[in-house]
């Protein structure tokens, strides 16, 4: 395989498995922290039970998402040393800012809230976390910052060596590519928490049903029972997960309900900024306004002679490619002459390039990846709100029902919006090869200003080293994903007492925090409480 292939596949591997992480992360962190306001505004019990418990499973998704992530950045110089000398100078203020600033806000108050219980005062600790929420977000912005500027470079000249010269920073940090991924990114992370919190608080619910804790009456009413010699299935567990449920469930509706917002935003801007990736995702070969609704090609290809177009919705791409209805829209057949005019049709023949100058570029994204991820990443989000309506719906009587083939997809419903996310990013990152930095349309971006992917990699490193490294960071990685999903499962099957070990004693202290307990040495998290 080649050196670049490798490379890519890399990036790609641990990219992905980075980003499982990530949505949940903001999502339920903002999640966490509305409950123990809650908590704290009302001395609810109830409300302080969740906080242990999705705080405790927030904090295990957080810690395996921050080694993970250590590794994005090393890339950087071992795999991708020329891309880094290229935009080395306008990546080193948001990612400086990202790790000085946002990261550190996060660590610090995050760290302080885990050992902050029963320390200090229910404000100041409080505050301590939605401190670390809001780091986490901005520590997001500065990423996504970084990432939009290869989508859409601005704020910078180029200098006399050929690299980008950063001379406004504030054009890069309000990037309207960023702006508006951000936001989707942050929405797309609302509806992931959602549907977590739906799919394990059904699991519980219907584990009280199906332990004959829970009944309902004539009406299907919930009649809310209380199994004594469990620690932690009381009536107040039920308030737990029916809360939890029912607040999931909100959440990702509104969380869908922005992404759909910021998504149509999005979508215009690219067919501003990389008409071609627009044009793949649409398998518009020619220049018009219709909409594909479902086509049909030859999988690795790039030629539009091999695509079929099987139903197809006229007037529909105009409105979403500029919110005119009917409005033309460039295809591919006349896009591809314009990038071979200004970009050329082979890779240039300089030193940078190696054994790739003077090969031929492809500047068509290969279609099926960016069609099917385009409309995976849309129809799996239309899942997910369909779902959460439909679980407000089935509880709006205060419990679920019996039946385990439901429980069990709602427990599946929890993979529809990780894999929308991911659909997306790798719609939006493979849509935007040939280039590893985009280049734009004079009259949205700056002229000349980017890189042939293909120049991106570190010239020293040859294709045994690299898929050494490949082979072993996937190992890691799934090693890593083995805890992860161990730790996920005994935290979530044993509930709130699995959380709160202070239940099974009598002696708890009155706030419900609890003391310090011999049945705690046994809790790999049990600092945090």
């Amino acid at each position: 395989m080649d050196v670049l292939d490798i490379a890519r596949w890399q990036f790609g591997i641990t990219t992905v498995y980075h980003f499982l992480m990530v949505p949940l992360t903001l999502g339920l962190g903002m999640s966490v922290a509305i409950m123990q306001s809650m908590w704290v505004r009302t001395g609810d019990e109830k409300f302080l039970r969740m906080t242990k418990f999705w705080g405790k499973v927030y904090l295990i998704n957080f810690i395996v998402g921050v080694a993970t992530g250590l590794v994005q950045e090393f890339q950087f110089g071992m795999a991708w040393s020329e891309y880094s000398r290229f935009v080395g100078d306008v990546f080193g203020a948001p990612l400086a800012m990202e790790g000085l600033l946002a990261f550190f806000v996060e660590s610090t108050f995050l760290g302080i809230w885990i050992f902050g219980w029963g320390r200090l005062r229910k404000g100041l600790h409080l505050m301590a976390l939605w401190c670390a929420v809001i780091g986490s977000w901005i520590s997001a912005y500065f990423i996504i910052v970084a990432n939009s500027w290869m989508q859409h470079p601005v704020g910078v000249e180029l200098g006399e060596d050929g690299r980008p010269v950063m001379t406004d920073v504030w054009a890069v940090l309000t990037n309207n590519t960023a702006l508006a991924a951000y936001t989707h990114t942050i929405f797309g992370a609302l509806v992931v928490a959602g549907m977590f919190l739906i799919g394990i608080s059904w699991y519980h619910l219907w584990r009280r049903r199906h332990d004959g804790i829970d009944t309902v009456d004539a009406e299907g009413r919930v009649v809310v029972g209380a199994a004594d010699a469990v620690p932690g299935r009381d009536r107040k567990d039920h308030g737990v997960w029916i809360w939890s449920l029912r607040f999931g469930a909100v959440v990702a509706i509104l969380g869908f309900a922005g992404t759909v917002a910021t998504g149509d935003i999005q979508g215009k801007l690219m067919y501003e900024q990389q008409p071609m990736k627009m044009a793949a995702a649409e398998a518009a070969c020619h220049t018009g306004s219709a909409f594909s609704v479902l086509s049909l090609g030859d999988p690795g290809s790039r030629d539009c002679a091999d695509v079929i177009t099987l139903i197809e919705i006229p007037g529909v791409l105009g409105f979403l490619g500029t919110g005119e209805w009917g409005a033309e829209m460039p295809g591919i057949s006349d896009l591809e002459p314009e990038y071979v005019n200004q970009y050329g049709e082979t890779i240039p023949d300089d030193e940078l390039y190696g054994d790739r100058a003077g090969s031929e570029v492809e500047y068509v994204p290969v279609m099926w990846v960016t069609y099917w991820g385009f409309r995976l990443m849309i129809g799996l989000g239309g899942i997910v709100a369909a779902g959460a309506v439909i679980a407000l719906w089935l509880t709006r009587k205060g419990t679920v029902m019996r039946s385990p083939w439901i429980m069990r997809l709602a427990l599946l419903g929890i993979v529809a919006p990780f894999a929308a996310n991911i659909a997306g990013w790798i719609f939006t990152e493979m849509g935007r090869q040939p280039f590893v930095v985009a280049p734009n349309p004079d009259a949205t971006g700056i002229d000349g200003v980017f890189m042939f992917t293909a120049a991106a990699v570190s010239p020293g490193v040859t294709a045994g080293e690299m898929l050494f490294s490949v082979i072993t960071l996937t190992a890691v990685y799934g090693v890593m994903l083995v805890i992860e999903l161990f730790l996920m499962t005994k935290y979530i099957r044993g509930g709130v007492a699995a959380s709160m070990p202070e239940l099974a004693h009598t002696d708890a202290d009155d706030d419900g925090t609890g003391g310090d307990s011999d049945d705690k040495r046994g809790d790999v998290l049990a600092f945090a409480y």
